[in-house]
């Protein structure tokens, strides 16, 4: 719950990339924008962010851009007060989607606060086969270390993977 009223929280969060508290949101683009018969705003955005990504993360999808774009779908509806907020991530969709949903309302005690629903799907795609991949390559890692450390020839790493398969 927010304790500022709806109108106030709706504004704010239409408006809050890019700001310094979030530097890896770094570009907003408004991609469709229109009012409907029933008053309603209805908004397409496109989000550019730039996030660091884990070395986990990095070995299995290479040492790629970082950019990920989000779409964002909103609806400010004021005769009902409500504002609903749908974004999903458009990229790397093949290794992971993230469908969140927010929804603010006044509280129906204090109208002078206001209430967040907050919804998330995160759906990792090829995660189990990217893992055993990464297993796989740090034990060749470790056994390539104990050879060297003992001094006995140090096998290619090519041999040693296609070796385990």
């Amino acid at each position: 719950m927010r304790n500022h009223p709806w109108e106030t929280v709706t504004q704010a969060a239409m408006q809050k990339y890019p700001n310094p508290m979030n530097p890896s949101v770094f570009g907003v683009d408004v991609l469709k924008r229109n009012m409907d018969a029933q008053g309603r705003l209805h908004s397409t955005r496109l989000l550019s962010t730039e996030w660091g990504l884990p070395s986990i993360v990095r070995s299995i999808i290479g040492n790629c851009r970082t950019c990920t774009y989000i779409q964002e779908q909103s609806t400010v509806d004021p005769k009902e007060k409500t504002f609903e907020l749908q974004s999903t991530n458009i990229t790397f969709t093949n290794l992971v989607s993230v469908d969140e949903r927010l929804i603010y309302r006044p509280h129906p005690e204090h109208p002078d606060k206001t209430m967040l629903t907050q919804e998330a799907i995160i759906s990792v795609k090829g995660g189990r086969e990217a893992m055993e991949w990464v297993i796989r390559r740090l034990n060749t890692e470790i056994e390539e270390l104990a050879l060297t450390a003992r001094g006995t020839i140090r096998v290619p790493m090519a041999a040693a993977v296609g070796a385990d398969e």
